[in-house]
C-alpha cells in the first residue's frame, strides 16, 4: 500500500506518535493508501520552521525577483508532473483523471501569473500634510500562513494560496484534508526537486482535531487561507481568536444560473450541464439552481434531461467518463436522503434520482434533475456536493434576480440571454462574487476568485490576492536640519 509522509523544514517524515489516517478509492470503497496524521507537535515544528524560513533563512534574504524565479521553477515542475499527481488524486478523491491531469497542468499558468507579480509590489511616496517630512509606504508580507485546502480541487486551489504567498515574501504550511490528502503529499515531492529554501513551504495532513486546530490557533501563523465548509470555518475563525491571524474564507454556496427566453438553448444547456454535472458537481461555484423562464421551460427541461441521461458514468481513470463516484459514503447517503425529502416536499423527479446500476461498489450517483415548485425545497437551500440540479421557473427578470439572491450564499452566478442592456443590469443586480454571463466556471490566474456573505470573504487570485498576504509599513524621515522640537513646548 502506498504510503505518504509529511513534509517539514525540508525534509520527509512521519507522525511524531507514529499515527496514519487511510485513504480510501471512491470507485471501489477499498483503501489503497495511507498518510501520516500530524499532532500538535508536528505542526508546532512546521510553523517554525516556516517562521524561521521568512525571517531568518534564506528565504529572508532574497530579492522579490529570486522569489519569482523559484516559482517559475515550481511551475515547470508541476506541469511535468501533471499526469502522476493528477492519477494520484483520482485515485484520492474520485475525480476524473481527465479533469485532474488537466487541472494539475493549468495551475502550473498560476504559479506564473504569481511569479511575475513577486517583483511588481511596490510601496508608495505620500504628499503629506507637514513640512520637513518625507513619508513613504512599504510593503511587506503578512507572516506564516496556514493554508487549508479541501479533498476537491486540490491543486488548483493550493495554487492559489501557495501563488500569492509566496510572491509576497510568506511562508506557508499547506494542511491537506484528511479525505483525500495523497496529492498534496505527492505535490511535496515536487516542492522538493525544485530546491526551495527549508521551511518555505511544508505539508501536512492530518485531522482537524488536533492538526487544524493547532495550525489555526499557532501563536506564529498571522494569515489562515482556509476552504471548505461552513461548520469548519466557524472553529477556523474561533480559533483565531486566539492569534489575530488575518483570514480568508472560501465557503462554497448555492450558485444560481438564470435562463431567460432570449438566451441561446444550445449554450445555456451546456452551462447548466456544466454548472450542475462537471466535476460530478463537487465544486464550489456549482449551478445547483438553474432558473428558466417560461416560455422555453418545456423545451429547455426536455435537452437538459436529453443531455443528463446520455453522460457516461464510469471508471474515472477511464478517460472516456464523464461522471465518476462521489468522495466519500457520506456525501452520496446525504444526497439520497435530501433528494427523497425534497420529492416528499413536492419536488417532481425528472431524471436520476438513484444509485446507477452496475456501481454497486464505488460512491455513484446519477445525474439528477428536480422540478421545484419554489425555494422552500430542500435541495434549493442545501449545497450538496453532488450532480443534483434544482429546475426553478420564473416569469419576469426582477423574479428571477429575487429568487437568484434568495440566499445566504454568494459565490458564483451565472446568466444566459443575448441582450446586452439585460446582462449588465442582472449582473449588476445579483449578489455574488463571481457572475459569468453565457458561460460557467470558467477561471483565470488573473481574474479574482471569492464569493459574498456565507460563500466567505478574500480572494485568491488576481492582484487582490497578493495584497491579502501584505501588510503596509509606513517610514516617516525628518528631511529639516533642525533638531525636532521639545514636545512639551507648543506653539
Amino acid at each position: 500500500m502506498t504510503h505518504f509522509q509529511l513534509y517539514i523544514d525540508g525534509e520527509f517524515c512521519d507522525a511524531s506518535d507514529g499515527g496514519t489516517l487511510e485513504s480510501i478509492n471512491p470507485a471501489d470503497n477499498t483503501a489503497w493508501a495511507t498518510s501520516a496524521a500530524a499532532t500538535e507537535a508536528d505542526v508546532d515544528r512546521a510553523v517554525r520552521a516556516a517562521h524561521h524560513a521568512m525571517y531568518e533563512g534564506e528565504w529572508s534574504k532574497l530579492t522579490a525577483t529570486q522569489r519569482g524565479a523559484y516559482l517559475h521553477k515550481l511551475a515547470d515542475a508541476v506541469a511535468e508532473a501533471a499526469p502522476r499527481l493528477g492519477e494520484i488524486e483520482t485515485k484520492d478523491s474520485g475525480k476524473l483523471a481527465a479533469e485532474t491531469r488537466m487541472q494539475s497542468a493549468y495551475v502550473a499558468d498560476y504559479y506564473r501569473y504569481f511569479a511575475g507579480m513577486a517583483d511588481k509590489i511596490h510601496g508608495r511616496t505620500l504628499p503629506i500634510d507637514k513640512p520637513d517630512m518625507h513619508v513613504f509606504t512599504t510593503p511587506e508580507p503578512i507572516g506564516v500562513v496556514g493554508a487549508i485546502v479541501p479533498w476537491n480541487a486540490e491543486m488548483f486551489l493550493t495554487a492559489t494560496k501557495v501563488g500569492p504567498a509566496l510572491a509576497a515574501g510568506c511562508a506557508v504550511v499547506i494542511k491537506a484534508s484528511e479525505h483525500a490528502p495523497g496529492p498534496l503529499l505527492e505535490f511535496a515531492k515536487v516542492v522538493h526537486e525544485v530546491g526551495f529554501p527549508p521551511g518555505v513551504i511544508n505539508l501536512i495532513t492530518g485531522f482537524g482535531e488536533p492538526a487544524g486546530r493547532a495550525l489555526t490557533s499557532h501563536p506564529l501563523v498571522a494569515r489562515v487561507a482556509f476552504t471548505g465548509g461552513l461548520d469548519a470555518a466557524r472553529h477556523v475563525v474561533r480559533n483565531t481568536a486566539e492569534n489575530f491571524a488575518h483570514v480568508s474564507l472560501e465557503l462554497g454556496g448555492k450558485s444560481p444560473i438564470l435562463v431567460f427566453e432570449d438566451a441561446d438553448l444550445e449554450g445555456a444547456v451546456n452551462g447548466a450541464i456544466a454548472g450542475n454535472f462537471g466535476a460530478t458537481g463537487q465544486s464550489c461555484v456549482a449551478g445547483t439552481r438553474v432558473f428558466v423562464q417560461r416560455s422555453i421551460h418545456d423545451e429547455f427541461l426536455a435537452k437538459l434531461v436529453e443531455r443528463a441521461e446520455a453522460i457516461r458514468i464510469g471508471d474515472p481513470l477511464d478517460d472516456d467518463t464523464q461522471i465518476g463516484p462521489l468522495a466519500t459514503v457520506g456525501q452520496r447517503e446525504n444526497i439520497e436522503r435530501v433528494v427523497a425529502e425534497s420529492i416528499e416536499q413536492g419536488a417532481t423527479l425528472h431524471t436520476g434520482g438513484k444509485r446507477p446500476e452496475g456501481f454497486e461498489h464505488g460512491n455513484y450517483y446519477a445525474p439528477t434533475i428536480l422540478g421545484c415548485p419554489d425555494q422552500t425545497i430542500t435541495s434549493t437551500r442545501v449545497e450538496l456536493f453532488g450532480p443534483v440540479m434544482s429546475l426553478i421557473i420564473f416569469d419576469t427578470e426582477e423574479e428571477a434576480i429575487e429568487m437568484a439572491n434568495d440566499t445566504a450564499f454568494g459565490l458564483g452566478s451565472g446568466v444566459f440571454t443575448e441582450n446586452l442592456a439585460r446582462a449588465h443590469r442582472v449582473s449588476a443586480a445579483i449578489r455574488s462574487g463571481i457572475v459569468w454571463v453565457n458561460t460557467y466556471r470558467a477561471i483565470s490566474p488573473i481574474s479574482p476568485f471569492g464569493g459574498f456573505g456565507n460563500s466567505g470573504y478574500g480572494r485568491e487570485a488576481g492582484i487582490d490576492a497578493v495584497e491579502d498576504y501584505l501588510r503596509t509599513k509606513a517610514v516617516w524621515i525628518n528631511t529639516s536640519s533642525v533638531p525636532m522640537a521639545n514636545p512639551f513646548v507648543i506653539r
